[in-house]
């Protein structure tokens, strides 16, 4: 089996061809081709790590769609001064599928 730790959006993630994973937006539409950073690849028994080896991989994924995180709400509140601040958050994420680990 095939896999890879990948860097997107400031987070790492373990993926293998088919993989459909969430990551931070990424500039394209939908169908378009992306290639991440390869921070590791496991080929069975072979792990590579070196910078020089990792430099020759490539790891490509497809734009399925983008999506949103979660809502968080942020609040704040001061005591006796009648301060209170109510604030919304979603975090813009794009889903992608892996296509391929060369």
């Amino acid at each position: 089996m095939v896999y890879a730790i990948v860097k997107a959006g400031g987070r790492q993630e373990k993926v293998s061809v088919g993989d459909v994973v969430v990551v931070d937006k990424l500039a394209g539409e939908i169908g378009d081709s992306v290639e991440l950073q390869a921070v590791m690849v496991v080929d069975g028994d072979k792990v590579t790590s070196a910078a020089s080896e990792l430099a020759k991989v490539k790891v490509t994924a497809e734009i399925v769609a983008p999506t949103k995180g979660p809502k968080i709400s942020i609040i704040k509140y001061k005591n006796k001064t009648g301060y209170r601040k109510r604030q919304g958050h979603r975090q813009a994420l794009t889903k992608i599928k892996i296509t391929g680990i060369a």
